[in-house]
């Protein structure tokens, strides 16, 4: 199954920053931070960070204060602080499968960027996600797994209108990449918290692939349709 994200910002990402109670770094650092520890991870060679007892009694006494948020898969094959060499409260992680954001995952998102102000907001998806492949398939599906991966079908019906002639492992390739911007969308569309931390400059979202392969983790950028996503937003109610 799958994860994924992107990133948004209508400013330098040298000039987000985080607010309140937040780590006080930029979402530049941030992404730096991730982007260095998966490079640890490709080579084999982990600096397993704050990962001991007195990281654990930190957090314990002070609070959490993570420098990132991660939507991913629940894939057991994308843990995501492993792959990013990161220690305890460092990444602020939502994981579902298929990387959807629903309701719940939107909220925890909502905690993640506002309550505890990460200024990055990453959507992370994987190559051979199960969720997508299964949509792509039409898979017959059970329980509460089709109103789950609902939101993935937008993405694979994107896929297909777009690069109509791709088929098989090629569709469903492509099918994880535009779940990852599907993603990206709905939280646009359905929290004015996240899109207004977005136009305020406070927070920064990227969209990336892990490859289950090689370890590495792909950057895709920004949503392609961001401003125009960020302009039809609704506003952030006021308290």
């Amino acid at each position: 199954m799958i994860g994924i994200l992107v990133v948004c910002s209508f400013v330098s990402a040298s000039t987000v920053q985080a607010s309140g109670e937040a780590p006080g770094v930029s979402a530049d650092v941030a992404l730096n931070q991730l982007k260095d520890g998966n490079a640890r991870f490709i080579v084999g060679k982990p600096d397993h960070p704050r990962q001991n007892f007195d990281r654990r009694n930190e957090t314990t006494q002070k609070g959490q204060k993570p420098f990132a948020s991660v939507l991913a898969c629940s894939d057991s094959r994308v843990p995501v602080e492993v792959i990013f060499d990161q220690g305890i409260g460092d990444i602020f992680v939502v994981r579902v499968a298929g990387n959807v954001a629903n309701v719940d995952e939107t909220g925890s998102i909502e905690y993640g960027t506002d309550h505890l102000g990460t200024p990055l907001l990453v959507v992370l998806g994987h190559t051979r996600c199960g969720a997508v492949t299964a949509v792509v398939q039409n898979d017959e599906v059970h329980g509460n797994i089709p109103a789950l991966v609902k939101g993935i079908v937008p993405a694979v019906e994107q896929a297909k209108k777009s690069k109509p002639g791709l088929k098989g492992e090629e569709l469903i390739d492509a099918a994880i990449n535009a779940n990852v911007w599907q993603a990206i969308e709905d939280i646009f569309k359905s929290s004015p918290t996240v899109a207004g931390r977005v136009k305020d400059g406070k927070l920064m979202v990227l969209g990336a692939l892990y490859h289950i392969d090689t370890g590495k983790v792909s950057w895709m950028g920004s949503h392609p349709k961001q401003d125009q996503l960020l302009s039809a937003a609704k506003s952030q109610p006021k308290h």
